[in-house]
């Protein structure tokens, strides 16, 4: 929708252009008449017979700046055609998500990014937007038991995954065992990156029970804490991974 938007304007300020070309030959060409009036001899055999008293020149011209008009109005006109083109309101695509382990059948728009759907169209608002390009990971989800940025993911390319969100750790109303972990270690401050911490925790975890610091700090790289609080994550993971090894609560 950016794109067209910018593309209409982009159209609107060529035709702009073209018009103000178009007023500055004719007000030039006014100036000049009186001077043809007077000096140019050589169009006096040309003059138009109409009686408006046009040179050929200055009938040239002004026939010339309002072809030029008209070119960029069709210009426009092709442009909006082919922008309306791009995006229908109401076009979409079926498709099957699996969240949390249960199905939604949905239809969506083929730019939609998965961030979106699970806020937006599904209300997983455990989920967070950050910077939307896939730089701070607070929008971090599961897809197949792997850390994903559901910013940087479309909706329609999470079919025939299994997607675990934020709010499919727990248990009812019961905190899942990395969100205790981090409840008991304090790993947040302001909170926002917390959801994309936990699901990279969670992620490191499923496929390493053991891990060392260095694969914990690995872990969660791609998740930034603008609070500074990683000494305390790295402790809530570690413990997180006590818990499920069957450490006491």
């Amino acid at each position: 929708m950016i794109e067209c938007v910018c593309r209409q304007r982009h159209s609107e300020m060529i035709l702009f252009l073209l018009a103000l070309v178009a007023v500055i030959v004719m007000t030039n060409s006014e100036k000049n008449f009186g001077m043809e009036e007077a000096g140019m001899s050589s169009d006096e055999g040309h003059r138009c017979t109409c009686g408006k008293g046009l040179t050929r020149r200055q009938f040239l011209t002004s026939a010339g700046a309002g072809a030029l008009v008209v070119a960029a109005s069709g210009h426009l006109a092709k442009e909006r055609e082919a922008s309306a083109a791009v995006i229908k309101s109401g076009e979409g695509s079926k498709i099957t998500l699996l969240i949390n382990g249960k199905q939604f059948h949905m239809l969506v728009e083929p730019r939609w990014s998965l961030l979106y759907v699970l806020r937006e169209e599904l209300g997983f608002t455990g989920t967070k937007e950050g910077c939307g390009r896939g730089e701070c990971g607070a929008c971090t989800v599961l897809i197949d038991s792997v850390p994903k940025y559901s910013c940087m993911t479309l909706a329609v390319e999470a079919e025939g995954v299994e997607i675990t969100t934020l709010e499919g750790l727990m248990k009812g109303e019961e905190l899942g065992l990395v969100q205790k972990a981090f409840v008991e270690h304090d790993a947040f401050q302001c909170g926002y990156c917390t959801p994309g911490q936990i699901m990279a925790v969670e992620g490191l975890l499923r496929r390493e029970l053991h891990p060392t610091i260095e694969q914990i700090r690995q872990g969660v790289s791609g998740n930034l804490c603008r609070c500074g609080a990683y000494s305390h994550i790295f402790e809530a993971a570690k413990r997180a991974a006590e818990l499920k090894r069957g450490g006491a609560l």
